[in-house]
């Protein structure tokens, strides 16, 4: 069993050494929690349940505490990968729901499984899922005086590798903050998250440049052919390089390796596989 994490990119953990403790401290209880619901449940389940965790900690710009965009409104995106089906769900840009990983998971069981806007709202409310703001006082802050400094660059993700051998991964955002409303970034499409019986991956940094190297796509399909999950990483990375594309990304193979890289410094990860590591 094998279970890694991303909380994004945080500028600010380079100067606020409170805030980057914060960060480390909860991505340690997520990823132990996330561990520990793996040894009883699938690789799907998992990285649902995990990611649920990490849209619940308003540290990360997912669910709780994400990003508002230049209108005033939050949106948020997820999406889920079924390695052992090859199932692919996901919402884009829904408005006042809790956990959308939750909405992409109920996905799963339709035909159309990915859904944005009000029609992902809209099979929200249908399917139980009540109102909720996600916003915090602080985003608030934040967009009513235009901060930089502290804008949170990513998304939460997870990938996870069952008892079984199946893999999972998932990905959840609330977007780069005061982007044009209905910008769409690449968490809930199959450059930012993408898995098969081969490997998962999880990708955080800049929509753009991710959905411009079809960053996790690349990657599993790269391992699927017979690259290491190392080198399928860095082959992958090295090509965002005539644009300085701004990425990173969590991998897990079949064969268990695991494995965490970026363009960028600063990226904020945390691994179980039986010991607990976390890094920023």
């Amino acid at each position: 069993m094998k279970l890694i994490i991303h909380g994004g990119f945080f500028s600010e953990s380079q100067t606020n050494q409170e805030v980057k403790q914060a960060k480390q401290n909860a991505l340690r209880e997520i990823v132990q929690a996330g561990y520990k619901y793996l040894e009883t449940h699938t690789a799907v389940e998992t990285v649902v349940y995990t990611v649920s965790l990490l849209e619940d900690c308003d540290l990360f710009n997912a669910g709780t505490g994400s990003q508002i965009q230049s209108d005033g409104k939050i949106r948020l995106s997820a999406a889920l990968m079924d390695g052992k089906t090859q199932k692919f769900s996901g919402v884009i840009n829904i408005e006042d729901v809790k956990n959308p990983i939750c909405i992409a998971d109920k996905l799963m069981n339709y035909d159309d499984r990915v859904l944005s806007g009000k029609g992902a709202q809209e099979f929200a409310r249908n399917n139980g899922f009540k109102f909720y703001s996600p916003e915090i006082p602080q985003r608030r802050k934040e967009y009513e005086k235009k901060l930089s400094d502290s804008i949170r660059l990513g998304t939460v993700g997870c990938v996870a590798l069952d008892l079984h051998g199946d893999i999972a991964a998932a990905t959840s955002t609330g977007g780069k903050g005061f982007e044009i409303p209905g910008r769409v970034s690449d968490s809930a499409t199959t450059a930012g998250n993408y898995a098969n019986a081969f490997a998962g991956v999880s990708c955080t940094g800049v929509g753009e440049d991710i959905v411009s190297g079809s960053v996790a796509t690349k990657i599993v399909t790269r391992v699927t052919d017979g690259f290491t999950l190392h080198a399928a990483c860095d082959k992958t990375l090295d090509e965002l390089g005539p644009f300085d594309g701004f990425a990173g990304v969590i991998a897990i193979a079949r064969n268990g390796d695991i494995y965490h890289d970026d363009t960028h410094p600063y990226m904020v990860w945390a691994l179980h596989d039986g010991e607990v590591e976390v890094f920023e």
